[in-house]
């Protein structure tokens, strides 16, 4: 499914992926529904429902997307099922050498944030709590950036393709200012909002909550300039990805994560005794860094011969 949804988007038609991926919400929460608690005639499988139930939601979504990309005109021309059996080595390197940077990029990502609930944990349970609200407003904000980024590439991409320098400029310049624009949008909500944010979480009248709050708050402070540089480097990254050039970002990815943010992330929260925020802040610091690592690239991509064909 992620496959197709990649290619339907390629292609200038991230519509259809929209449709069927409403489509899988529905049929995920009634076949989970029917199998967890056992209505409609299904048997109560509890969690091995809830299993079960997401692996047909995601045959489901890839028969439907696979069945679109079949028939509709925009697709079919492109035979993409056509010679499945038949494999193109040299389009299989040429895949992987784009697509192994990025796979290791993402996953430099996402193992930092899951090496700061671990530091988490060392502080106490109070800061998990606090820091898996502040994740979750982040992570749901970072879904624009993340579309936009897509976006970058498949525009920058396709400007590539024709040889199209100001195209190539104009379309990665456009996708970066949105994503930026929005990101400053989300870190003044935050900001302007950080009681309300949080009480979405937690009921601020529980006396349990009392500790976990502040905390969360806390968090968010630090998270809205975060915002500002997740939206940059996210969006940044799908820019240079529209000119095939992945294996230097990750070369980024790997210094601003692993190097520098997760070092100052030990020294504020452990050294400096800033606890959680300063695990947030040594993120901030390390997405900072691999933005204007990106961007900074991306402006000298001439020089660079990113452009060259």
């Amino acid at each position: 499914y992620l496959v197709l949804r990649s290619f339907v988007a390629a292609l200038e038609r991230p519509g259809w992926s929209l449709i069927v991926g409403l489509g899988g919400v529905a049929c995920n929460a009634m076949v989970n529904y029917g199998l967890i608690f056992g209505h409609f005639g299904l048997p109560a499988l509890g969690l091995t429902g809830a299993g079960i139930g997401t692996t047909v939601t995601n045959i489901f979504m890839f028969l439907t997307l696979a069945g679109i990309v079949s028939v509709h005109p925009r697709f079919r021309r492109y035979h993409l099922f056509g010679r499945f059996w038949r494999p193109d080595w040299e389009r299989f390197r040429e895949v992987w050498r784009i697509g192994l940077p990025i796979a290791v990029t993402l996953a430099l990502e996402i193992t930092i944030f899951n090496t700061a609930v671990f530091l988490m944990g060392l502080i106490g349970a109070e800061s998990v709590a606090a820091h898996a609200i502040a994740l979750q407003l982040a992570s749901l904000t970072f879904m624009v950036p993340l579309g936009l980024s897509q976006a970058a590439t498949v525009r920058v991409g396709l400007a590539f393709g024709r040889r199209d320098k100001e195209g190539v400029a104009r379309a990665g310049w456009t996708a970066f200012a949105l994503g930026v624009s929005f990101m400053t949008l989300m870190a003044a909500t935050m900001l302007s909002f950080p009681h309300q944010l949080v009480s979405l979480f937690l009921n601020p009248l529980d006396p349990a909550n009392q500790r976990v709050i502040p905390l969360a708050i806390s968090f968010l402070f630090v998270a809205a300039l975060f915002q500002i540089f997740d939206g940059a480097q996210a969006v940044g990254a799908g820019m240079l990805r529209g000119l095939q050039d992945t294996k230097v970002p990750m070369a980024y990815a790997a210094i601003g994560y692993w190097v520098i943010g997760l070092a100052v992330a030990l020294w504020l929260a452990f050294g400096r005794h800033w606890e959680g925020v300063g695990i947030w802040t040594g993120l901030a610091t390390g997405l900072a860094i691999v933005a204007v690592l990106m961007i900074a690239r991306w402006t000298r991509r001439e020089r660079l011969g990113l452009t060259d064909w």
